[in-house]
């Protein structure tokens, strides 16, 4: 399959939707399902199908068995291994390898739902179904774009793309449209960086685009870092071959040859079908010379990281994919102007590209549709922490962040209280209450203190220790800085130093106001967004939860009831047998009595190690906050 010219394409996609096989049985093999046993489920569709000889009359194909496609992300990684049934666009919950003989059985021969499969809600004395995936309520407020065709296509067959329309945007801009043209189109249609920083794209290309050079380059950032964040991983192992393009259409549009796909080695299905899908693009004649019968060659090169955050920082990646240590530099010069090997670079991250072929192909003016005027079109989150629906999820953005969180994610677990959101990563800032009805927007996120970053969301519930989380995000940060500046070197270090006092309960009123100095200091003095947004997870939870900090430092409370330092070991003196088994595993020896008379534990010399909880056979030893929760109210 080689495709000349623009016209090729379009035929060849022409037929092959008018052969696609509507009667598809799709099962999401994402990371998330594939650990739950998702290539089992696909293996026992295939058995079954093929024993029992289905056939199935379809509107354009007759006589066809129906497809079992292994897909990428559906994105409700919770409620794994997923299974779809198109046309009807049933889905199916938690499937299992032993429930697969029902489904075909009912669905694919009869027509008929299984029932104890499908999404169910208890509301009030009723159970409500709703047996379509678009109905459901995960789905029922996405908008998608970015992930138009995971869970739809399998990513390793250039077909599947291609019927839905894949490289036709390549098509129309060899074909139809000058650079300046694309540049002009992007920029219309306000597409904002997804990456974090959130600056405007077709800026952007305009910048390299304008200078002289006999190179350029075009850089895909797929060095996907915050923790918990999963979105480019998804997009590319579910549509490797959005990206691809988008990369083809960015170079054309800055006049580069050459691109890379930065992505972290801990990625393998990542790569895999990434490299799958660039050696079917350039035999396909998508990629190499003279794509498409025009003068525009584009070729790709996978460059594997190796999990260094800095590395998401542009000339630190930039330095890696060099084969240098990644490391970043003062800019000026910015990489549009002076990039890889001193060439100008434009650095865009994977969920940016894959916009590109539907913006191109459908025009700002529809992209600009979706969104808020300043922040058009759609934002994918991770949605993790203490909410029920955790998962990647494909939003319009404006919406709120109560929307986002109580209808998509479907609320707090077991019915629990919101205290926080941390959206952003480590970078990113805690939100409270208060900014529930915030619009999700680049703006409104940054007059709060927060940032969008690359889209990573934990929800907290009231049983999280809002100063425990801004040291776990600090703990990070401190380890990935590069260590090229003092401010970000030292500084995280001191505030990391910092915050252990206070949940070990060592601090006091003036490491409070050491802390925010520090912090500031770190935030505008560090010489990248490693370094600059770094104190945001302190400076916002300090904002917002200034009375839990001077909790831990004044009263030596935790109110979350997480820190271990500020609970205490204690023995009941009406359940204590005397037994002597808690001194005997004391590592500390800070236990002691007699036969006959309960034991005591030395509260001066206890490490809160718990040795003694966990060998006593008679529950005598409790763990007590209430005593701490006392003088807190003294």
């Amino acid at each position: 399959m080689f495709f000349p010219s623009k016209e090729e394409l379009e035929k060849y996609i022409a037929n092959l939707k008018q052969t696609v096989n509507s009667r598809k049985v799709l099962v999401c093999t994402g990371l998330g399902c594939l650990a739950k046993g998702a290539d089992q489920v696909c293996q026992r569709f295939e058995e079954l199908i093929a024993e029992n000889g289905l056939k199935v009359e379809l509107t354009r194909v007759t006589d066809d068995n129906p497809e079992v496609k292994k897909t990428g992300c559906m994105g409700w990684c919770e409620a794994g291994p997923l299974v779809q049934i198109e046309p009807e666009g049933i889905l199916y919950l938690r499937v299992q390898p032993e429930d697969v003989a029902e489904i075909v059985e009912r669905t694919l021969k009869n027509q008929e739902i299984v029932d104890r499969l499908t999404y169910q809600e208890k509301r009030g004395e009723e159970v409500q179904q709703w047996p379509l995936m678009k109905d459901v309520p995960f789905y029922r407020k996405q908008m998608k774009i970015v992930l138009r065709n995971c869970g739809l296509i399998d990513p390793e067959k250039l077909d599947d793309y291609l019927a839905r329309d894949g490289y036709l945007a390549l098509a129309k801009i060899v074909s139809q449209m000058t650079p300046d043209a694309v540049v002009r189109e992007v920029t219309n249609s306000g597409l904002r960086g997804r990456g974090g920083g959130g600056f405007p794209t077709g800026r952007k290309w305009q910048f390299a685009q304008v200078v002289k050079a006999d190179q350029k380059y075009l850089v895909c950032n797929g060095d996907e870092g915050d923790p918990g964040a999963f979105m480019d991983r998804s997009v590319m192992e579910g549509d490797p071959h959005s990206v691809i393009e988008g990369m083809a259409i960015a170079g054309y549009a800055i006049g580069a040859s050459q691109g890379f796909i930065y992505v972290r080695a801990e990625y393998p299905l990542a790569v895999s079908r990434l490299n799958k899908a660039l050696a079917d693009a350039r035999e396909a004649g998508l990629l190499g010379q003279n794509i498409l019968g025009s003068d525009f060659s584009f070729d790709i090169t996978i460059r594997e990281g190796a999990g260094a955050f800095v590395c998401g920082e542009e000339t630190a990646l930039l330095a890696s994919v060099e084969g240098k240590r990644g490391m970043p530099r003062p800019r000026p010069p910015y990489p549009a102007q002076s990039g890889l090997w001193g060439k100008p670079t434009v650095i865009d991250n994977v969920e940016t590209l894959a916009n590109i072929p539907a913006i191109l192909l459908n025009g700002a003016d529809w992209f600009r549709s979706f969104g808020t005027p300043t922040s058009p079109g759609t934002k994918t989150f991770a949605l993790s922490g203490k909410i029920k629906n955790t998962g990647l999820a494909e939003v319009p953005m404006g919406i709120t962040l109560r929307e986002l969180i109580f209808d998509v994610a479907g609320g707090i677990q077991n019915d629990g209280q919101f205290k926080a959101v941390q959206i952003g990563g480590p970078s990113g800032g805690c939100l409270t209450e208060q900014h529930l009805d915030l619009s999700v927007d680049y703006d409104s996120l940054c007059s709060a203190g927060a940032i969008m970053g690359s889209g990573g969301l934990v929800v907290l519930d009231q049983d999280t220790c809002i100063v425990e989380v801004a040291r776990f995000f600090m703990t990070f940060t401190q380890n990935e800085s590069c260590g090229k500046c003092v401010p970000c070197r030292e500084g995280t270090k001191h505030l990391l130093e910092i915050l252990e006092k206070i949940v070990n309960g060592q601090a006091e009123q003036e490491d409070l106001d050491l802390l925010e100095e520090v912090a500031r200091v770190v935030q505008d003095a560090s010489l990248c967004g490693l370094g600059k947004t770094a104190p945001n997870p302190v400076l916002t939870t300090f904002r917002y939860f200034q009375d839990e900090y001077l909790d831990h430092v004044v009263n030596k409370v935790c109110p979350a009831q997480v820190c271990q330092s500020m609970k205490d070991y204690v023995i009941d003196p009406e359940k204590c047998r005397a037994c002597a088994k808690c001194a005997r595993v004391c590592p500390v020896q800070c236990i002691s009595g007699r036969p006959r008379v309960p034991y005591v534990i030395d509260q001066s010399k206890c490490t809160k190690c718990g040795s003694c909880f966990e060998a006593c056979p008679f529950d005598a030893i409790i763990v007590d906050w209430r005593r701490k929760e006392n003088a807190r109210k003294n």
